[in-house]
Order: structure tokens, then C-alpha cells, then sequence
């Protein structure tokens, strides 16, 4: 297969360098910068479990010079796709499938409906509608990732924990193409779910990672630090009800009590969450995948969300106060 991988970060090389460094695949990466400029001068690099993976990759930043290819990884944070998605169609063919591997709700979630509510482009995540214009929905297959990684420098990757990739059909379906995915990144050592309901499996890890990620972000401490606090727990927990309700409502159903899934957290000790990194790191932050798309999917319900409110409130004020989210004029 052709496969393009958007986005040369912690994601992107993990799956890119994982792919490429097999053989079996032609690997082509769309980067920028200091990561292309990286992946042009010597091989991509990732060290995990001692040991170092090394591939060469054909890199550019003009997609026409890629080609359309057979599979497109899009592994970007979510403030930078808007401006991108325009610029990466040309990777986009008709039989393309476009695998987001994105924190948070993506720009397809409620694209083909869900549960109450009929199709609904969320304006959270894609204001103008750049992104659903330049990558047609019928070729998004959805995709969870459950892997640690990180990027100390531009085309070095380091994978921490975790190999485990669930995907799914937007409409539910157990399609040629899905299974087809499976077959190929399963065969390449990656664990490999196939979800019947993948809406589902974003909303659950949406769950776990909406009250963390803004919470240490904001308060700067890793978290078991925010767990052991009894009353910023209990915020957590108040925020995971009101999700857990609209989550109900859209077909994304969670039985689990927010105290067992907090106890799953509690288990991984003390580390730094994606978000706070991006904090110390001085890149945008992803809100509006975490914490804006459900606020809108829930408003669109006239489900009250007063915890979630303040939390993105909060978060919005902090980041913009750093430079790390629009301001409202920007913003509007």
C-alpha cells in the first residue's frame, strides 16, 4: 500500500516509523519545518524498549510531490487541522481511506449522525467547515489510539507504553476496507480491535482524558496529584456525569462508574498528561476537542453542563492568557 502519514509527531512517528521500518509498505510523511527538514537530512528514528528503529521516508511538504495514496494517517493536534486540511487533499484520492488519530471529538464524529441527534457539522472543531470540505467523510475511518509516545526532537520519537489501535466504520459497518486496515496494521505488530460502534470507544476514552488533561494543564501537577485532592476529584467526577449523560443521549452509552475509570488513572502513577506537555512546550491546545465539542453536542440536547462550563472556562482563560488558544476576536 501507498500510505501517507500527516503529522511527524509522537502519533505519527510511532505508526510512520512502525510502517516503514517493516518495508512492506511505501511510507510517504507530509511535514514542515524543523520535522522535515529532520526527516530529509537522515532516517526517522524511535527508541522504545532499548532498542532503536530507523526508516527512511519520502518527505514533503507539498502533498502533490506524495501523491494520492491508498491510506492517510492523520496524525496532527486538532488546532492545527484546519489550516492543513486544505493543503493535504491532494493525498485524498476516491478509494483513499483517511484514518484520524486525534485527541478528543474529531470534525466527523456527528457527521453522519448519532443517537438523537441527525447529521451535525460541530462547529467546536470545524468553524468554516474547511475540514470536512477537504477529506470527503465517506473515506474517514475511525480510530482510537491507547499507545504513549513522546518527540524530544524533530524526527526522533520515543514509544513508551502501549501498541493498541481500535478501529471503525463511522456508519457501524463491518466493511472490506476495515477489515482490509486490520489485516495490515495487525501483520505490521500493532494490537488491532475492530469496533462495531467506534463512536462509542472515542466518547469512553473522551471520558477519561477531558477532566485530566485541562486539570494538570492548568494546575501544572501530574495526575495523582489531582485525584488525591477530594475536592478536585469530586469535580471530576461531577464533569464525567454530565459527559456520561450526553454521551446517552448520542448512542455513546458508558456503564462504568467514574470512580472505577478514575482508579484505572490512579494505576499509571504519577505522568504528565499530553495537554500539560503541550503547556511546557509552548504548543496550542486541543479544548476544543476535549472540552468544546461536548459542551456543543450537549447544548445541541439542552443537557445542562455547568461543571463541564467552568472547566472550559477556565481552560480557554488560561491558554489565552499564554498565547496557547485564540483569542475571542481570532476566535469568532
Amino acid at each position: 500500500m501507498r500510505i501517507g502519514v500527516v503529522g511527524a509527531g509522537a502519533v505519527g512517528g510511532w505508526i510512520g516509523i512502525s510502517l516503514a521500518a517493516a518495508g512492506h509498505h511505501e511510507l510517504s510523511v507530509f511535514a514542515r519545518g524543523a520535522t522535515l527538514a529532520a526527516l530529509r537530512a537522515g532516517p526517522w528514528q524511535m527508541t522504545r524498549g532499548g532498542k532503536t528503529l530507523a526508516a527512511k521516508v519520502k518527505a514533503s511538504d507539498n502533498s502533490r510531490e506524495l501523491g494520492e495514496q491508498d491510506v492517510v494517517v492523520i496524525a496532527l493536534k486538532g488546532p492545527v487541522l484546519e489550516s492543513v486540511a486544505p493543503l493535504i487533499a491532494p493525498l485524498i484520492g476516491e478509494k483513499t481511506v483517511v484514518i484520524p488519530t486525534m485527541n478528543g471529538v474529531p470534525w466527523w464524529f456527528l457527521l453522519g449522525g448519532g443517537g438523537e441527534l441527525p447529521s451535525t457539522r460541530l462547529s467546536s472543531v470545524d468553524p468554516r467547515g474547511a475540514i470536512a470540505g477537504a477529506i470527503p467523510f465517506a473515506s474517514v475511518l475511525g480510530c482510537v489510539v491507547h499507545a504513549s509516545a513522546s518527540s524530544p526532537a524533530p524526527g526522533l520519537i520515543t514509544h513508551k507504553a502501549g501498541n493498541r489501535l481500535i478501529f471503525g466504520e463511522p456508519d457501524g459497518s463491518h466493511s472490506a476496507r476495515l477489515n482490509a486496515i486490520a489485516d495490515v496494521f495487525r501483520s505490521e505488530g500493532f494490537e488491532i480491535e475492530v469496533s462495531g460502534r467506534i463512536q462509542r470507544d472515542i466518547w469512553y476514552k473522551l471520558w477519561g482524558n477531558m477532566t485530566m488533561n485541562p486539570i494538570s494543564a492548568i494546575t501544572g501537577v501530574t495526575c495523582d496529584r489531582i485525584l488525591d485532592d477530594p475536592l478536585v476529584n469530586d469535580f471530576v467526577l461531577r464533569i464525567m456525569q454530565e459527559a456520561a449523560a450526553v454521551g446517552a443521549k448520542i448512542g455513546c452509552l458508558i456503564e462504568e462508574r467514574g470512580e472505577d475509570r478514575n482508579k484505572v488513572t490512579r494505576r499509571l502513577g504519577a505522568f504528565k498528561t499530553s495537554m500539560l506537555q503541550d503547556v511546557e512546550g509552548g504548543r496550542p491546545l486541543e479544548i476544543d476537542h476535549l472540552l468544546g465539542a461536548p459542551r456543543e453536542i450537549a447544548e445541541k440536547l439542552h443537557i445542562p453542563t455547568p461543571n463541564m462550563d467552568a472547566l472550559l472556562g477556565l481552560t480557554r482563560l488560561f491558554a489565552r492568557n499564554r498565547g496557547l488558544y485564540p483569542d475571542i476576536l481570532q476566535k469568532s
